[in-house]
């Protein structure tokens, strides 16, 4: 029989296991080559791959541990006892040896695996409709690009699999670190083909939590935007790219503007299923303990009661002061997404964005927030990072200016007049940034925003200019060139030095 294992480098595998002395196989187990049989079996493992979203420890809800808690926007205070090695992450004291790192690492491979074993099995599989295989194999290609595509931003040269891996040996094969522009093409080639399958356009048009043409345009247009901010070749024609995809993904849409959907909307549990703002989210579900999201409890701050009927004891999810200034007065944004708790063993600002009031959620806590990885005022601003960079600030203004108008904010032209926000954003990519920042804070793009725009010494310098007493804790000093990227995980680095070198600086 053949038995699921880890093998080096989270590579998840299928390998023979040692015959016993009756060699009889397991009467209960299911091998891989069994399993894959029908369409049905086919669609629960596509399901798989989306579940396999849902968890911390790759994209879902409690994922901002690796991504905004790396940024200015918000982080622990508290690096006692077991937070210390969460502390590390906003600190830019982080270890090769962290376990929460070496946890993402394994889970990202793992469901990267999930994908690459569909794959190799599917083709096996009778369909009565070819269309339907195709779209499965497209659904599989784009989670897998997905997993690429925030790995690469994170630790830059990774192993790199599109097969699955049945052996030691040829896990062993793969087990070395690939140029993030070898990485780039392969989730640029997955991403392309995904899109010439017959997928609908949008997820409503499907089903809401599956990918879509709206969904795939989307990343792809930000894997060109990235591409050209931070390779050193083809800048032009991958920003040109940036804004034929995102072009698309935008024309996609089925309404007229922005502020036909008021903000608060987009993140209401009672309309996650029809707001039309949702390109792509992680589904959960309210009530139930095992597949319910804790977003609103976890974030809610003691002694408060917006977010969730639970009653917290902890601080929740605390804002770094350094965003709460970057609020314009009168953004409508700010008083929907943070608050001050008064608790007088709180005393600080936390995250109000996702709340879950009702009945279903009750005094326990299970919410029904769906975390959303995609909508439609992020394609936006990543529109008008893209055409900005190609020179067209007139029509990135005017996608800059639908979002500010929904926030109930004044054009960046009229903004551009007033000498305090001329001098915080004097150019238009410093008013960009800072948009995604208050649209999107707390959606774990504020990172991966900072990365594309500022390269390792820029990234340096920005957080150097900050004020200590604006950030908490974590020390602003700590930084260095080498937090451009995190650690490979020591467990990882140790099984091959050559082949699994370390970043620079750790």
């Amino acid at each position: 029989m053949k038995k699921r294992y880890l093998l080096p480098l989270a590579l998840l595998a299928f390998s023979s296991c040692s015959k016993d002395f009756l060699n009889q196989e397991d009467p209960n187990a299911v091998t891989i080559a069994n399993y894959y049989k029908t369409e049905t079996d086919v669609l629960l493992a596509v399901n798989g791959l989306y579940q396999g979203l849902r968890s911390g420890s790759t994209l879902g809800e409690s994922s901002t541990l690796y991504n905004e808690e790396r940024s200015d926007n918000s982080g622990r205070n508290d690096n006692q006892s077991s937070a210390g090695e969460p502390f590390q992450f906003n600190d830019f004291s982080i270890l090769p040896s962290n376990t929460y790192l070496k946890t993402h690492w394994t889970a990202m491979y793992d469901a990267i695996a999930r994908c690459n074993t569909l794959l190799a099995h599917v083709d096996n599989v009778k369909f009565n409709d070819e269309n339907l295989k195709e779209r499965y194999k497209a659904e599989a290609k784009f989670v897998r690009a997905l997993l690429y595509f925030h790995m690469v931003r994170k630790f830059g040269d990774i192993p790199l699999s599109t097969v699955e891996v049945t052996s030691k040996e040829q896990a062993n094969e793969l087990a070395f670190r690939q140029k993030e522009e070898v990485v780039y093409a392969q989730i640029v080639k997955d991403l392309t083909e995904a899109l010439s399958s017959n997928l609908p356009d949008t997820q409503h048009d499907y089903e809401i939590g599956r990918t879509s043409k709206a969904a795939i345009n989307a990343i792809l247009g930000q894997v060109y935007l990235t591409m050209g901010s931070t390779m050193p070749n083809n800048k032009q024609a991958n920003f040109q790219k940036a804004e034929q995809f995102l072009n698309a993904s935008y024309g996609l849409r089925k309404f007229g503007k922005l502020n036909e959907i008021p903000y608060a909307d987009v993140f209401d549990v009672s309309k996650k299923k029809t707001n039309k703002e949702l390109i792509f989210q992680v589904e959960y579900l309210a009530g139930d303990q095992n597949y319910s999201s804790s977003i609103a409890r976890n974030y809610q701050a003691r002694g408060e009661n917006i977010n969730s009927l639970f009653k917290s004891t902890g601080s929740g999810e605390v804002v770094k002061l350094d965003l709460i200034k970057d609020y314009e007065e009168k953004d409508i944004r700010k008083d929907f997404s943070v608050k001050f708790a008064k608790d007088v063993q709180v005393n600080d600002w936390f995250v109000t964005k996702f709340r879950d009031v009702s009945t279903a959620a009750g005094t326990t806590g299970w919410g029904g927030n769906d975390w959303i990885l995609i909508r439609y005022a992020d394609v936006m601003l990543l529109l008008a990072e893209a055409k900005m960079n190609l020179g067209k600030n007139s029509e990135a203004i005017e996608l800059v200016n639908e979002v500010r108008a929904r926030a109930g904010l004044s054009t960046y032209e009229i903004a551009q007049e007033d000498p305090s926000y001329k001098s915080k954003y004097p150019t238009l990519k410093d008013a960009i940034l800072h948009e995604r920042r208050v649209e999107l804070a707390f959606e774990n793009q504020r990172w991966f925003d900072l990365v594309r725009n500022y390269n390792a010494q820029e990234l340096v310098t920005y957080f150097k200019k900050k004020s200590q007493g604006d950030y908490g804790n974590a020390k602003i000093s700590n930084i260095t060139t080498k937090d451009r990227y995190y650690p490979i995980p020591f467990d990882e680095y140790k099984l091959n030095p050559e082949k699994m070198y370390q970043n620079p600086g750790y």
